[in-house]
């Protein structure tokens, strides 16, 4: 039964969106894309944990607009990124494409997306990995699909942009399992939920 674990790189305040590159997602006027590319590129301690954690993924669960923004990018590069994506299993919650899904391996998860996460978990895989897709994870942690997070905490605040925890509508306690201090600074941080705040 796999696990649910999102891995997404922040910066101090919270800011999830567009770290890769500039013109990786602009909305609401967002300036700051690329944010994370240098500390991604040229670390090795992140590239390890990356490295690990994508040994046991058995797939990629996403929303409409990560899928599309991997496909459109990575299956233009040159990259060890491009056959591993192509190959991994993908689930995309979306209401909008058709089938079939223009990427390899790709599945539509359609109806009731927590329902459908649900019956991802009775399948037989390690962990289901997702990236990005922050409307969707914000979907799961009110339904308490998500049983990891692997933060790449960058050192910077940027004051504004989409962010990890905006307004989910729930509140919960997690307890941290693991830690590393990257040699650009980055921490990475591993959390698992942990019962109600309050508790």
């Amino acid at each position: 039964m796999p696990r649910i674990v999102v891995i997404n790189h922040l910066t101090l305040d919270g800011v999830m969106q567009a770290p890769g590159r500039p013109d990786e997602d602009t909305r609401g006027g967002f300036e700051h894309g690329g944010w994370a590319s240098s500390r991604m590129s040229g670390d090795a301690v992140i590239g390890a944990a990356m490295d690990a954690r994508m040994a046991a993924s058995s797939g990629l669960l996403l929303g409409r607009r990560t899928y599309d923004d991997l496909l459109s990018y990575w299956n233009s590069q040159e990259s060890p990124f491009k056959d591993a994506l192509n190959n991994a299993p993908k689930y995309v919650a979306s209401r909008t494409l058709s089938e079939p899904p223009p990427w390899p391996n790709s599945a539509l998860l359609r109806g009731d997306i927590p329902e459908a996460v649900a019956a991802l978990r009775q399948e037989p895989g390690e962990e289901l990995h997702v990236m990005g897709s922050g409307e969707l994870i914000q979907t799961l942690m009110r339904h308490d699909l998500i049983d990891e997070y692997v933060l790449l905490i960058h050192p910077l605040v940027l004051g504004s942009g989409r962010r990890l925890f905006a307004d989910v509508g729930t509140h919960s306690a997690v307890r941290l399992v693991a830690v590393e201090a990257s040699p650009s600074d980055v921490v990475i941080a591993t959390y698992q939920p942990n019962g109600d705040v309050l508790a």
